[in-house]
């Protein structure tokens, strides 16, 4: 068994990054790739049998595994955040994810033939969306500003939501079939709810009074959620779920806690259990389905498609403000994900475990209903956006890496142009806090993160500037968005001279990005030149006031560095390519003092 159990994980671990990879490059929620891995695996061609291999350890491994994930998505829920999220994102997430519960629920009862139990269950899994499959649509749907927020919004927000509604359902049946009062089944949640507080509070005072080292915080973390999890099942059967739900969203809330390393951590250690888990858990499912799986399946998804979605997003979004095209595109956009597919294979064995009938139904249709969104709506929304209008403009916007005062004067000087969008991230929270001051857009994080990914709005937004002091870090950015924006539109500001620089890092930087402005400008350098006095200047030239007259006027060594055509796109000096101002441009340029 062990050389069996150790092919079994090598496998998904190879499998699992191959699937991330191929969702990378073609920009569509890595779910979808997991789970027809795992179909193919198991059975299709019936190479890899998990209940076989794995024996009594499979049910332990998800439980855990499912522990972590909801633990990772219940952090990013921030109460400070909710009061600015508008009416449109609350009624979502409240009533309108309600009514979509209640509906999918009614559709997998009479069409799915699920007992109202496990539809109750259905509908609290399928209900909501999440950052991990929305982030990807809206970079391949390229929806307005307004529809991204909302729809970004609308994923982080219901993403632990969600799992607190299925938790929740899930201990309503097993208390139900067990015979438990009522009592007993509020004694469930209280224990959950209880563990999951103290936990949370226990770690966070650990971590506020530095009581567990920097390089412990993430052991410690992933420590502390297990023995929650399981400490909580012991005193009540099942709660655990909910406890470590619950410690998420307290530990997220709680003042003075640093937590962004342990996010990073969760995300990274989320993303290995989910490429393995979802490969695991699609392998198992049974070949043929059980009778009326496939059909039932297919038509609960067009039933949420053209029904259920649209249905709950008009009476969320009345009184809203927005236009009956934004509401049509949010209404056609709610990719499944995470969620859905892990808590409801989890749930499914253990109820097939407990003899309830149906519960083998239960899967196949969550993985249909995951399959069909991603698939249908990654293929027809981009189409749609176009047709109604409110795909966002050309993406002629900058994202700025970098917050010291070249990237902010960068910055002031982009953003005086109308119909630019620009965006300053960086993880350096002063520098971030006067780019904010300024009245410029912000991220304050690491433009190259999956906390980025998720939540950075790249909306109208077609360039990367990196031009922070770290050249690391600047390639990174670099070589993350060459795949987003292409490879000509991502720039580096040298922070090594070509004589500093030996050949080979020389030729590494220049693969990685074009660099930007003269070819012997470096970071230090333009900060030096903006310390003696130089000043970027915006200019809009003219028949009588060309190219040559602003030379004239300021200098033979003024430095250009943009140019704003009449039509609003944006040309970048670099190494590789000379500004050759025109009449009807805005020239931007760096200008020494006057005499």
């Amino acid at each position: 068994m062990g050389l069996e159990l150790g092919i079994l994980l090598t496998l998904m671990l190879g499998i699992g990054f191959l699937c991330q990879w191929v969702a990378w490059r073609v920009r569509l929620p890595a779910i979808l790739f997991l789970l027809l891995a795992g179909i193919l695996a198991g059975p299709v061609t019936g190479l890899l049998k998990p209940d076989k291999v794995m024996g009594d350890l499979l049910f332990p491994v998800v439980s855990l595994a499912v522990a972590v994930i909801l633990f990772e998505g219940s952090l990013t829920l921030r109460f400070s955040e909710l009061k600015g999220i508008g009416n449109a994102v609350r009624g979502l997430v409240t009533y309108g994810a309600v009514i979509a519960l209640l509906l999918l629920a009614a559709a997998a009862h009479w069409i799915g033939g699920l007992s109202w139990e496990l539809a109750l269950l259905f509908g609290a899994l399928t209900c909501v969306t999440g950052p991990t499959v929305i982030a990807p649509m809206l970079r391949t749907v390229r929806p307005n500003a307004r529809i991204a927020n909302i729809l970004r919004w609308e994923g982080i927000v219901i993403d632990p939501i969600g799992a607190l509604f299925a938790v929740l359902v899930y201990e309503a049946i097993v208390s139900h079939r067990e015979g438990h009062s009522i009592q007993v089944f509020l004694g469930t949640i209280a224990c959950g709810a209880i563990v999951g507080g103290l936990s949370a509070l226990i770690h966070g005072t650990l971590l506020r009074r530095h009581w567990i080292p920097e390089y412990l915080q993430n052991f410690g973390t992933l420590a502390a959620v297990l023995a929650a999890f399981t400490l909580s099942n012991t005193f009540a059967h099942e709660s655990g779920l909910l406890a470590v739900t619950i410690m998420g969203i307290a530990l997220g809330n709680m003042r003075d806690v640093h937590i962004d390393d342990i996010m990073d951590f969760k995300e990274h250690l989320t993303t290995l259990l989910v490429s393995m888990l979802f490969i695991l858990l699609a392998a198992r499912l049974d070949w043929p389905l059980p009778d009326g799986a496939l059909l039932g399946g297919v038509l609960i998804f067009f039933v949420a498609q053209l029904f259920i979605r649209p249905f709950s997003v008009f009476l969320a979004s009345l009184g809203s403000g927005l236009s009956w095209r934004e509401r049509a595109l949010i209404a056609w956009v709610a990719p499944r994900g995470i969620v859905a597919a892990s808590v409801s294979a989890l749930f499914a064995i253990r109820l097939e475990k407990a003899g309830m009938a149906g519960a083998d139904k239960m899967v196949p249709l969550v993985f249909l209903m995951i399959i069909g969104t991603v698939v249908f709506q990654s293929a027809t929304a981009r189409p749609l956006a176009r047709w109604l209008k409110v795909a966002e403009p050309e993406p002629r916007g900058v994202l700025i890496y970098g917050s010291d005062i070249v990237a902010l004067e960068i910055a002031r000087a982009l953003a005086a142009n109308e119909g630019l969008r620009v965006v300053v991230a960086d993880d350096d929270w002063n520098g971030i806090r006067t780019a904010r001051m300024a009245g410029l857009s912000t991220f304050f994080g690491n433009p190259s993160s999956q906390a980025a990914d998720r939540n950075l709005d790249l909306a109208g937004i077609g360039h990367l500037l990196a031009v922070s002091t770290h050249r690391e870090l600047n390639s990174l950015a670099s070589v993350h968005y060459r795949e987003e924006f292409g490879r000509d539109k991502v720039f580096r500001l040298r922070n090594l001279s070509i004589e500093e620089s030996h050949g080979r890092a020389s030729l590494a930087g220049s693969l990685v990005a074009t660099a930007l402005f003269a070819e012997d400008m470096t970071h230090a350098r333009f900060a030096e030149l903006l310390h003696e006095g130089w000043r970027i200047k915006s200019t809009r030239l003219t028949e009588t006031f060309d190219w040559p007259h602003f030379i004239e006027e300021y200098g033979s060594r003024t430095v250009p560095l943009f140019g704003v055509e009449e039509k609003g796109d944006l040309r970048i000096a670099s190494g590789k390519h000379s500004l050759e101002p025109r009449p009807g441009w805005t020239v931007i340029a760096l200008v020494p003092p006057p005499r």
